[in-house]
């Protein structure tokens, strides 16, 4: 349970942190703002400002190419999250819904954005990267390789 909470948290890092990337960043920063200070009662304006100097840290670091400072933006979110989720795993329910509201959609599907990596050697077959993989057919098999 604990594996689970804790892709759950860096799920939802990654999607904070990319929220705080686009134009829609303040309905974003609610709907954070919101979960947050259910777990912190009265500190809104304290996580709404942590939230705008991590966009501005962010910010700074996608102009300058500081990869580092993305990354550590996105792991101090991480951190925090596992520490409610860790503290009242209930709140894993309230994440993801959360997550789903704030995941980009395309004609009602999810988008991800996906990053493989291809090593070991060649390749003798298919290889399928995707984010969301429906109906493959890849014909038939000839038995020749």
């Amino acid at each position: 349970m604990e594996a689970e909470l804790m892709a759950l948290a860096a799920a939802g890092a990654t999607a904070f942190v990319q929220q705080m990337a686009t134009d829609s960043w303040a309905q974003a920063r609610d709907r954070i703002v919101s979960f947050f200070s259910h777990h912190r009662a009265g500190a809104e304006d304290q996580i709404e400002g942590e939230l705008e100097t991590s966009r501005g840290e962010l910010t700074m670091a996608i102009e300058t190419g500081d990869q580092q400072t993305a990354m550590d933006v996105e792991a101090e979110w991480r951190t925090r999250l596992r520490r409610i989720l860790l503290v009242d795993p209930a709140a894993a329910s309230e994440l993801r819904a959360m997550l789903d509201a704030l995941g980009p959609t395309v004609n009602g599907q999810q988008v991800a954005n996906v990053h493989n990596t291809i090593s070991g050697g060649v390749q003798h077959g298919t290889v399928v990267q995707a984010g969301n993989v429906g109906s493959v057919n890849l014909g038939t098999s000839t038995g020749q390789v």
